[in-house]
């Protein structure tokens, strides 16, 4: 305090009682925040006991992470300390969010030994909005629907609703099977493949076969299949022609065949998979026995 009898503190009287640097303390009266009252005879700057405490609110607002600004406008009464501190969860929680994904996207990468490449493009990919991600998705349903009124409804509406809603806080392992995923998708033969698939089941939907046929053969295909998997009869066993006769009855098997493989090959398994790890979902059911059906058909192919 200086001996001038007005009870007014200068810069290092400030620095002293509240343990912040000169240097500080300057600064934010420099940037307006903490205007002196008055001016000593030599030109020193002049503080009151408002002073301090208004130092002590500008340091609580600046430990916090608000920058001057927002200190500025709380300071001069245009937005309230509750308004700034609730703008300032958003950006925190915006920023903690991007940090988790950079933690994936590293652990990932570690895990993975990317190339700088993979990484850039990881890193891209990981960091879409659910919005992108989700028009990604969009784009390859619709190629794969486009023109085909006549697929299954219930299959079109299933598809129309898949999604990949990838976590604020993605594990890395959902990082990863989302990268794959989105590289699937925008893979112009696996995008062939899956049309391929569409155009099968369009082809096969007649005036007279009523919506959900195709879940239906596929309900069938699981009880026989997974009739036959329990009582251990492997897919080129003699035994699994009465299966195959009892599903197909006289249906030509070779276009069954190609048409299954269209849409229960390896690559359409990994990508059902990935949108289940993608979206924290129960891994999707009955693989195996369409892989039984697929195999017991190329076992009797050419036959």
């Amino acid at each position: 305090m200086i001996d001038e009898g007005t009870g007014l503190f200068t810069i290092g009287d400030l620095a002293r009682a509240t343990g912040l640097t000169v240097r500080t303390i300057r600064y934010w009266s420099d940037e307006g925040v903490l205007p002196p009252v008055a001016r000593s005879t030599g030109g020193y700057r002049l503080y009151d006991a408002a002073s301090v405490a208004r130092l002590e609110l500008i340091r609580s607002l600046r430990e916090l992470g608000l920058g001057l600004a927002d200190v500025r406008g709380v300071l001069a009464g245009e937005r309230t300390v509750a308004e700034v501190a609730a703008a300032h969860v958003a950006a925190l929680d915006a920023q903690i969010r991007a940090l988790k994904v950079t933690r994936a996207v590293l652990s990932t990468v570690a895990r993975r030994g990317s190339s700088a490449e993979e990484m850039t493009l990881m890193n891209k990919l990981a960091r879409l909005s659910a919005a992108e991600r989700q028009r990604i998705v969009k784009e390859f349903v619709d190629e794969m629907l486009h023109g085909l009124d006549t697929v299954d409804p219930e299959i079109r509406e299933r598809m129309r609703r898949t999604a990949a809603d990838l976590p604020d806080d993605p594990t890395p392992e959902q990082v990863d099977a989302w990268v794959e995923l989105a590289e699937m998708m925008q893979d112009p033969q696996f995008r062939a493949q899956m049309r391929r698939a569409a155009e099968f089941n369009a082809a096969d939907r007649g005036p007279d076969v009523p919506a959900g046929a195709s879940l239906w053969f596929a309900k069938r295909l699981v009880e026989r299949a997974g009739g036959a998997r329990e009582r251990g009869i492997s897919p080129e066993a003699p035994e699994a022609d009465a299966v195959l006769r009892d599903l197909l009855g006289d249906t030509d098997r070779a276009a069954v065949l190609e048409r299954m493989e269209a849409a229960f090959d390896e690559r359409v398994a990994r990508y059902r998979e990935l949108l289940s790890i993608v979206n924290d979902q129960p891994q999707p059911p009955h693989q195996e026995e369409f892989a039984w059906v697929v195999a017991a058909l190329r076992a009797r192919a050419g036959r």
